[in-house]
């Protein structure tokens, strides 16, 4: 027996010798980038082109683009990638299709870029003075291929969609002229001017950046509210009763113009368009542009004013948005073209601080009460208070979330964390509110900062780029303190405690009671459950489960978001009923019994807990006029 096995040892390491030596082992191919990068250099010429956007049924948009070209020889076109405002590369390339590039009518072949998937190499022959690219945008028939942009009565063009651009220019330094094509008796706006010939629009000349950040919403019903002498309110819908507002709205969006020009003193457009679309015919948008926004809070927007705030944040935070990400942009996400990518490491003042003004902007205006504000600032300290991905993620880390996830769906959101730049860079802000306010003995506010950081050169509608040191260095401008020393604990830092501190300092605590605030009430009025911060289930109106709190008692019970719950305690599930369970449940020591179908099968567990609802408020501490007082009162 020992003689055998050492002979096949013997054997097994002579034969795995020999495989080791005639292994084959080869070198990579070096990546040779051949795509010109981006210089600060004019374009020679003007590009046209022209867009089909007739096509109602098949939602196919029609391009004929014509590119003057200088010289013979190589040449990459571009599809553009990273886009403004997504922090990403999102641009569709596999909704072109198509293609064919031409010179003087005859074809010419084109290569795909084998590491850049958005260029395209082509061969320019000698004499040509232009090349014609023709080809399809395959826009989305359905939600599972992407955003719908176009319905039956509506429609979001997008110029980025529509055309490539040639590499080896800033995007800035590139001329073109569009006309598009609306279906008969449409009515398109953009803030790029345009004139209309017959169902055509025919846009005025201006660079390739302008273009791209000048989108079109377009359809058959439409209405027009002046809000101010520079900005207007456009509202298109599915139907002429959406567009219709009373003149109490229409004063509230007026006073969100007047607040923020006197928050930020200065307007960083010559003119500004809210594109507002109410459509369930149309996917859902909130993109901020420099001379106007993309909007779609779906139908609802006037005709349910009174039944909750509902979309009405969207405007706000896209406003401010011309003066915070579009007019001041951090440093590393500024890039000259849409092939560079994007670095978003300072999104905590990009989105972070639009999320602190846009809801500040709102309250002021009028757009929504001081006590739905005071509910949304609960909702979200109640949230990151709670949130487990604080222990192991810090906020900077999730300024990553654009590229890393692109806003798919995620199994566990307050453990992995997703794009937290945004609230929790609310509640961030809120302390330097507060911070500022106690240091300067109330002459001091986040509000001063907002006029020195933003409100310089007033109506230049260009870039002017920042680092975390200008943001640490404008605050000591406002009131001396260590500010850099501060910025880089809560956003480099894990810091699990002390998220709700500048709500407290600032005069207000969070609390829980057993009552629904009005907004809870709002978000769960379909059906819906919200039993986060009890049992830590977030529940549709048909059982199935939207969210488990990390670390909660239903997680303990082996429950996540692929599970459906049937039954409550023997009955069938419903809100009421899974509600009226965690309730009666408090103060005994009855577990809360639930039938769950999962993996298609059915195992009852018992979640043993006992303290009864709980949802989140804002309680004021002490009397008089606090410092989040102050911060919401109209100036």
């Amino acid at each position: 027996m020992i003689v055998r096995f050492a002979l096949a040892t013997a054997v097994l390491l002579s034969s795995t010798s020999t495989f080791a030596q005639q292994r084959s082992k080869p070198q990579p191919v070096p990546i040779v980038n051949t795509i010109p990068d981006a210089r600060d250099t004019a374009y020679p010429g003007t590009i046209t082109v022209n867009i089909d956007a007739t096509n109602l049924d098949q939602r196919i948009f029609e391009v004929e683009e014509t590119i003057p070209v200088a010289k013979a020889g190589k040449m990459t076109l571009l599809y553009p990638s990273w886009l403004p405002g997504h922090h990403s590369p999102r641009g569709q390339i596999e909704k072109l299709a198509g293609l064919r590039v031409t010179a003087d009518g005859k074809l010419l072949p084109w290569v795909r870029d084998t590491v850049d998937v958005t260029a395209f190499h082509i061969d320019v022959p000698a004499g040509a003075r232009e090349i014609k690219a023709t080809f399809q945008f395959l826009s989305a028939t359905s939600p599972d291929q992407g955003r719908v942009v176009v319905g039956p009565d509506i429609m979001n063009l997008q110029f980025q969609s529509m055309t490539l651009y040639p590499a080896g220019y800033f995007a800035r330094d590139i001329p073109i002229h569009a006309t598009v094509r609306y279906p008969d008796g449409w009515t398109a706006v953009s803030a790029l001017p345009a004139t209309k010939q017959g169902n055509s629009y025919v846009y005025q000349t201006t660079d390739y950046q302008t273009l791209v950040d000048s989108p079109v919403f377009a359809g058959r019903y439409y209405k027009e509210y002046p809000l101010s002498d520079k900005v207007d309110l456009n509202v298109f819908a599915d139907n002429a009763k959406e567009i219709e507002a009373s003149p109490e709205q229409i004063a509230a969006h007026k006073r969100l113009v007047e607040q923020a020009v006197k928050l930020f003193g200065a307007q960083h457009y010559d003119h500004y368009e809210f594109l507002l679309a109410l459509s369930d015919e149309m996917g859902g948008i909130g993109l901020e542009h420099h001379r106007s926004s993309e909007n779609n809070p779906g139908p609802g927007y006037f005709t349910k004013w009174d039944e909750g705030a509902g979309g009405r944040n969207l405007l706000p935070h896209e406003f401010t948005h011309s003066w915070n990400g579009k007019f001041r942009r951090g440093a590393d996400l500024w890039t000259p073209d849409y092939r560079m990518p994007m670095r978003d490491s300072l999104l905590w003042v990009y989105e972070g601080q639009t999320q602190f003004w846009g809801y500040v902007l709102g309250n002021r205006s009028g757009l929504y009460t001081k006590q739905q504000t005071l509910d949304a600032y609960a909702r979200i300290a109640a949230y990151y208070d709670s949130m487990a991905g604080r222990k192991w993620r810090a906020l900077v880390d999730t300024t990553n979330d654009p590229i890393i996830s692109h806003r798919m769906p995620i199994g566990w959101r307050d453990y992995q964390r997703s794009e937290d730049y945004y609230n929790e860079g609310l509640l961030m802000w809120m302390k330097v509110d507060a911070m500022l306010r106690d240091q300067s003995g109330g002459k001091k506010s986040l509000d001063d900062f907002a006029r020195a950081f933003f409100g310089m050169r007033d109506g230049d509608w260009g870039e002017l780029t920042y680092t975390m040191q200008d943001v640490a260095d404008t605050l000591n401008t406002i009131q001396p303190y260590d500010w850099m020393g501060f910025l880089k604990k809560w956003v480099y830092d894990l810091h699990p405690d002390g998220v709700t501190a500048g709500l407290e300092q600032n005069g207000y605590k969070l609390v829980y009671t057993d009552q629904k605030s009005d907004l809870d009430k709002e978000r769960t009025k379909k059906g819906n459950a919200d039993l986060s911060y009890s049992i830590g289930l977030a529940l549709s109106s048909d059982g199935d489960i939207n969210a488990v709190a990390w670390n909660s008692p239903a997680f303990e019970q082996g429950l996540d978001i692929a599970d459906k719950v049937v039954a409550v305690n023997g009955e069938d599930y419903s809100a009421d009923a899974i509600e009226k369970a965690v309730s009666e449940a408090k103060g005994t020591n009855k577990p809360i019994k639930l039938l769950i179908k999962g993996d298609g099968k059915y195992r009852e567990i018992a979640i043993d807990y006992h303290g009864g609802l709980r949802y989140p408020h804002l309680e004021k501490i002490g009397t008089g006029t606090t410092g989040l007082d102050r911060l919401l009162e109209a100036k």
